[in-house]
């Protein structure tokens, strides 16, 4: 198993959530790592992402400044911190990673090759 998440669950709107991934193997070795979500009868989409050398740090406009990306990589872990969470947060949340995955693509789903198994988050109103 290269990723696996944890911490999604059931929380009412406004409040918090932080997720993990466990990276190994491989995926361990990529350059970034991605949370990507999916909501019901939704494609998946790109959340966020860090580049694991350094500590750029990428977001999608629906997510930017509530949701925080960060990373150990002592523990090749990395999280994803979710403030404020609103009913529109609701959807599984994957993390992926890929050694080719490059700056240029790191919003694209096709271009991650590893994937966790997806924890869900709901957001009650």
């Amino acid at each position: 198993v290269q990723l696996q998440a944890f911490g999604g669950g059931l929380v009412q709107t406004g409040g918090f959530l932080r997720l993990s991934c466990a990276a190994s193997g491989r995926t361990f070795r990529s350059r970034y790592m991605a949370w990507f979500r999916q909501a019901p009868g939704k494609e998946r989409e790109f959340v966020a992402a860090i580049r694991i050398s350094g500590s750029y740090t990428y977001y999608s406009e629906s997510v930017k400044g509530r949701f925080a990306i960060s990373k150990d990589n002592a523990k090749a872990t990395v999280y994803l911190q979710m403030d404020n969470l609103r009913p529109e947060d609701t959807a599984v949340y994957y993390c992926a990673g890929d050694p080719s995955v490059i700056q240029s693509n790191i919003r694209t789903q096709s271009a991650y090759a590893d994937w966790g198994q997806g924890t869900l988050v709901t957001v009650s109103s």
